[in-house]
């Protein structure tokens, strides 16, 4: 059996269930392969607010302009990891088209990650940007409110709408291969299965040496 080594972007707005699917894929055995117990897969993001001491703070998608510096070597530590560990699975929630589009929203400048994808391609790894209709915020946003810690940060669903188009357009930009894959039916474990059915049609599973 050839060792599965998936790498997968997932990309969108909130209230797409991206963190939800990251888990599943992570365990799924048409993903990762079979398991007879839990294994410790790695399952990263960008949106982890990890610049600053204080809950909902900022990270590598959401930093200021004088935290630039700091992001871009963040990326490119990633990047470096990735390359060294190559032959291994990474889900990653959230990653620079999150960044781009924040920055391009809030202070209207378009960071270029051309650099990161063209290190990216040659590791296998795919961007899946997962979307939802208009009028499916609502009953996505009344399921989050269950267990969310900021619930404020819903409040605005036409925020999210729009940030969707511009998610879309800057997907489209990618040279990465990508699936736009829409999750307005909640379905996750659906979602899950034609993630992978498109990962084994395009080899997306395995890496040549």
């Amino acid at each position: 059996m050839s060792k599965m080594v998936p790498k997968i972007i997932l990309e969108g707005t909130r209230l797409t269930f991206k963190t939800e699917i990251a888990f599943e894929l992570n365990e799924h055995p048409r993903i990762v392969g079979p398991r007879k117990y839990r294994y410790h897969s790695p399952l990263i993001s960008a949106e982890w607010c990890a610049f600053t001491n204080f809950p909902w703070g900022r990270g590598m998608i959401n930093f200021e302009p004088q935290e630039e510096a700091l992001a871009m070597e963040t990326y490119a530590t990633w990047a470096r990891l990735f390359e060294l560990q190559k032959y291994y699975s990474w889900i990653v929630d959230r990653f620079h088209l999150s960044t781009r589009a924040y920055q391009l929203k809030t202070y209207h400048k378009d960071h270029d990650f051309r650099w990161l994808e063209d290190r990216l391609v040659p590791l296998g790894f795919r961007l899946v940007l997962l979307t939802r209709s208009p009028e499916s915020f609502e009953a996505a946003r009344a399921e989050r409110l269950k267990v969310s810690g900021n619930p404020s940060q819903y409040d605005d669903l036409q925020m999210f709408i729009e940030e969707q188009e511009l998610m879309r357009r800057l997907a489209g930009e990618s040279i990465l291969p990508r699936l736009e894959l829409d999750i307005s039916d909640n379905d996750i474990p659906g979602a899950v299965g034609r993630i992978a059915d498109w990962m084994e049609s395009t080899g997306g599973l395995w890496m040549e040496d």
